[in-house]
């Protein structure tokens, strides 16, 4: 089986598949070998382009109604899974404070250094970020100092690792880096929900896909998701 997952649910994906393995007995399951992280904009452009994926999880809408426009997943197996936070990241001895807040003076914390986020024209935490920029007022202001990276994950390694001072990532990769430290949160009402979809492709043919699917959805998944620091925004009743 195939699974295309954004970036940034690695960490719980990779727990939730070594769970469900064993308690399937399954070996040609679900595996980091089997799972394809990337950006959910990669991931739909695959899949449009014949890739063999079994079953995509977005890290927003706009890319799964991108396949269900075409026709391209099960639109019966369709459901949002989860949800997040997005959070304003530095290194983890960086002492830089902000309060985020119309009108903050983001440019200025930046001084000379760039702020790192997912490319902010079609990956989903580059698009929640860049619309709270813009909601704020600080988007004109640093627009021309963006280190745009591929996926979440990859503006969270720039952080890491202190070639970027400051970062936009998802509260759930902040948790998962102890590299990073949380400056401060982003008002939800600056930026769309942040809501990851899920749903079968439908040239799936693989009859575990929708077994995994139901499983993401019960309450070990949920167990792992919250632990990660997702919200379950459809739990299995």
């Amino acid at each position: 089986m195939l699974v295309f997952a954004a970036a940034s649910l690695k960490n719980a994906l990779d727990a939730i598949g070594g769970d469900w393995r064993r308690e399937t007995g399954k070996h040609a399951t679900i595996s980091y070998a089997t799972i394809s992280y990337a950006a959910s904009s990669t991931l739909a452009k695959q899949i449009e382009n014949g890739a063999p994926a079994d079953l995509f999880i977005s890290a927003d809408r706009d890319w799964m109604d991108y396949l269900e426009q075409r026709k391209l997943i099960d639109p019966k197996s369709r459901v949002d899974l989860l949800g997040n936070r997005l959070v304003l990241i530095a290194p983890k001895d960086n002492k830089t404070e902000l309060v985020i807040r119309p009108g903050f003076d983001l440019a200025g914390a930046l001084g000379d250094g760039r702020l790192a986020m997912a490319d902010p024209v079609a990956v989903p935490a580059g698009l929640y970020g860049k619309a709270a920029l813009e909601a704020l007022g600080a988007w004109p202001s640093v627009a021309n100092h963006i280190a745009a990276a591929e996926n979440v994950r990859a503006a969270l390694l720039l952080v890491a690792r202190g070639e970027a001072p400051l970062g936009i990532v998802y509260q759930t990769d902040a948790a998962a880096e102890p590299g990073v430290r949380i400056v401060a949160s982003f008002p939800p009402d600056t930026h769309p929900p942040i809501v990851y979809p899920m749903a079968l492709t439908a040239a799936s043919a693989n009859p575990d896909a929708p077994s995994l699917a139901a499983y993401l959805r019960g309450p070990a998944a949920r167990t792992r998701f919250e632990a990660q620091g997702f919200t379950v925004v459809d739990p299995a009743r």
